[in-house]
């Protein structure tokens, strides 16, 4: 399945494309430098590139995108004029399925209610070349790790936790499903050329201690948006004691702070892995490239000199760590959560904890936590806690079934879901969770935003290692340290755990008998794509109507947000993934999470044309009806978490021609710019105190639009009195003519029918 012919022409052309950059730029190259300047796309000239300043041009090797995301990228490609993908792509079906019962029962469940749009996506894969990975498969990225992510390579997916393949050395970048489209297209790509930071790894890991805490600790030192427009390099002797899926666990979730992606060199744990999942030839290429697969000897020797921001951490002192709840970037150290706890007032009693998802879901991951669950089966204890496994991948979960660990944790009493996101995203049907109920669940997903596993904004979610989860649930205590602390057993003995044990590879191999691929059919041209016109869940697209070159006057404000607004916030998962392929439709979650700033309330605004209150999507729709364009404002890093483009597309399909806030996501921004959207950011951040809720905008010099040059926004008020705001933006040409055009994909298909 991997594409053998695609790494040696990646691998042919790389070593002089390297020395050629190196001798432009005049100085030694970083790995992450060496693989972006030798993807870059045919018509980018080359040059010194300013790191957070300069727009450039790429060529992926390769796009992969999940079923939710990728229903809304694949009907935007079939508007594309294209016959076949110009790149390897493929459709992983992991979002869709639910989990509630038990593996095997929540896939049955799910194949027959997501028939349409798994039906849909099998037949558009078929018709486009594109590779299918059935429902109960795997988990997107635990899927790509073991089959298509190689040292060297860049690829592209749809969603945000693509550098997952990162922990094979490649630079993997979750995007919207407008980018995958120009990748798929034959286009090129198009991404600000991202700062570095260099994290320095010394001593080793030992204990306790996981892969998952190094990035729990990143975490807390750049925040959920220090690593915006960066690409975050580990390096040091401690990043080559890591296996290559618990480098696949920190870059993963990397994500959690804003960076473009997260990577390391390639290093003998890769080749292994490598050979493992049965791609030696890969393992073969890949050694006797090691010194392009890598830094320059010189970036070791003075980090400081040629990365933007350099992190050391020793991971011989390293500290199992819990994040949250609420936010990734929330650290606690193991020992001093008994007093954080406390002080903060958080529920110690854990109500549920939950292994596995894209984030840890290897065979290392199981083995260490099934080593935890062996012990509290040979030591008399049981989980006092709900306990429950989600499987990365099939061939994880054979694997692991196989050699006895899923019946380890179901002597603990534990649950196995189905091989699939499930509770990581919000598919997780938990019985009570509408009670709101005050409570707390520890897992080892990567992202706990308020009401993001169970649709609880009272649950308390904290981010761990698999191994300190299942600890934690055989306690039933947030506040256990599995270090210093007993636990007393059914013979009420005094009992304490040792450090976890596994193996980073399975002795006997890996073993799979359906891994679930599908390939695509030789001659697309005769399938048929259908969409039936009646259809709740898929909708054929209509083109953004292009902008008239006019200022945009009159707008009213739709809502100004108070704090944190995530995609979750902008266009919830859970139960309104079932509408990911039809616009109209999931545009009735928009901005239903948000709080207003006027009341602090979410989902609840003022109409202006009525002086009512009413939903956000209602509100829109009575403006959208009478044309009146609207503003949505926003405070810092707007738009974080998922790389869903449906929190771009709702806005646009409703009406909304503007976003002013503090700061914004990455994905989100490019997203916004992608649908013809206006994403702009105060120049003063004081003037967000400025807007009231009765305001009206009107852009004065939008007909001067330009890279570089700001603009200017009165905002009239309910009393007639004005404010002057200066706004700025990052738009480059290309991208303002995708904002004249309506979006990016209007010029695309412009171009394919010239």
């Amino acid at each position: 399945m991997f594409d053998s012919d695609l790494i040696e022409k990646v691998y042919g052309q790389m070593s002089e494309r390297v020395k050629k950059a190196r001798q432009k730029l005049n100085r030694p190259l970083t790995y992450a430098e060496k693989i972006l300047y030798s993807h870059l796309y045919e018509t980018q000239p080359l040059e010194t590139f300013k790191r957070g300043g300069d727009y450039v041009d790429f060529a992926p090797d390769r796009v992969a995108m999940q079923d939710a995301t990728a229903q809304m990228a694949l009907l935007q490609f079939m508007n594309s004029g294209k016959d076949t993908t110009a790149v390897p792509s493929t459709v992983h079906c992991d979002h869709l399925i639910q989990a509630q019962v038990e593996g095997k029962t929540d896939l049955s469940v799910s194949r027959n209610a997501n028939k349409e749009v798994f039906d849909f996506l099998e037949s558009v894969s078929n018709k486009y070349g594109i590779g299918f990975w059935k429902p109960g498969a795997g988990i997107i990225h635990q899927v790509v790790l073991e089959n298509y992510a190689f040292p060297g390579g860049m690829m592209i997916g749809t969603d945000s936790h693509t550098p997952n393949a990162g922990g094979l050395g490649m630079i993997a970048i979750g995007v919207g499903g407008a980018d995958a489209v120009d990748v798929m297209a034959g286009m090129p790509w198009e991404l600000k050329m991202p700062k570095l930071i260099g994290v320095k790894l010394t001593g080793k890991l030992n204990g306790w201690t996981a892969p998952k805490d190094i990035i729990l600790k990143v975490a807390g030192i750049l925040s959920v948006k220090g690593g915006t427009g960066a690409i975050i390099e580990y390096f040091g002797e401690g990043a080559e004691s890591l296996s290559a899926t618990g480098k696949g666990t920190i870059c993963n979730m990397g994500a959690e702070v804003g960076a473009t992606t997260s990577i390391f060199a390639f290093d003998e744990s890769m080749q292994r892995y490598l050979k493992a999942t049965g791609r030696e030839k890969v393992a073969e290429m890949a050694g006797k490239m090691k010194d392009i697969l890598s830094p320059d000897p010189e970036i070791y020797e003075n980090p400081e000199k040629y990365y933007d921001q350099l992190i050391e951490i020793n991971l011989s002192e390293l500290e199992p760590h819990l994040n949250g709840p609420f936010t990734p970037d929330l650290a606690t150290p193991v020992s001093k959560m008994k007093e954080t706890a406390k002080e903060n007032g958080w529920p110690l009693d854990v109500s549920v904890g939950l292994i596995g998802s894209c984030t840890n879901s290897s065979y290392e991951d199981i083995s260490r936590a099934a080593s935890i669950a062996k012990q509290a089966v040979d030591k008399g204890l049981k989980a006092k806690s709900e306990f429950t496994i989600t499987p990365g991948s099939e061939q994880v979960r054979y694997t692991i079934e196989r050699d006895g660990y899923i019946g380890i944790f179901e002597q603990m009493g534990g649950k196995v879901f189905a091989n699939a996101c499930g509770p990581c995203i919000g598919q997780w049907a938990r019985p009570g969770a509408d009670k709101n109920e005050k409570n707390t669940i520890v897992h080892s997903f990567n992202r706990n935003f308020s009401k993001r596993n169970d649709g609880n904004p009272n649950t308390h979610a904290f981010v761990t290692s698999p191994e300190l989860v299942t600890a934690i649930a055989i306690s039933g205590r947030l506040d256990f340290d599995p270090i210093n602390d007993t636990l007393t057993n059914e013979k009420g003995e005094e009992v304490k755990l040792d450090a976890p044990t596994g193996f980073e590879l399975p002795v006997k191999g890996f073993d799979v008998k359906d891994a679930g691929y599908q390939n695509p059919a030789e001659d697309g041209s005769k399938v048929e794509v259908s969409v039936a016109p009646d259809s709740d869940r898929l909708q054929l697209l209509e083109p953004f109507d292009p902008w008239d070159g006019k200022n945009i006057t009159g707008a009213k404000l739709l809502i100004k947000a108070l704090g944190k607004c995530t995609t979750d916030h902008i266009s919830m998962a859970g139960p309104w993934l079932r509408f990911r392929g039809h616009l109209d439709n999931i545009s009735n979650n928009l901005l239903i999470g948000a709080e207003n700033a006027y009341n602090n309330e979410s989902n609840n605004v003022k109409n202006q044309l009525t002086g009512e209150y009413g939903k956000v999507p209602d509100v829109q729709r009575d403006y959208k009806e009478k044309n009146i364009p609207t503003v949505i404002v926003g405070d810092h890093n707007y738009g974080e978490g998922s790389s869903r483009e449906h929190a771009a597309m709702e806005p646009r399909h409703l009406g909304v021609r503007a976003v002013i806030v503090k700061s914004f996501a990455r994905i989100h921004e490019t997203n916004l710019k992608k649908q013809g959207m206006l994403a702009l950011t105060f120049d003063n951040e004081n003037d967000y105190g400025l807007i009231q809720e009765d305001d009206t905008f009107n852009f004065v010099d939008l007909n001067e639009f330009a890279p570089g040059k700001q603009l200017s926004v009165e905002v009239v008020h309910a009393d007639g009195s004005k404010d002057s705001v200066k706004v700025n933006h990052t738009y480059n040409e290309q991208q303002i003519k995708w904002f004249k055009a309506g979006s990016a994909l209007n010029l695309i298909r412009k171009q394919n029918k010239n």
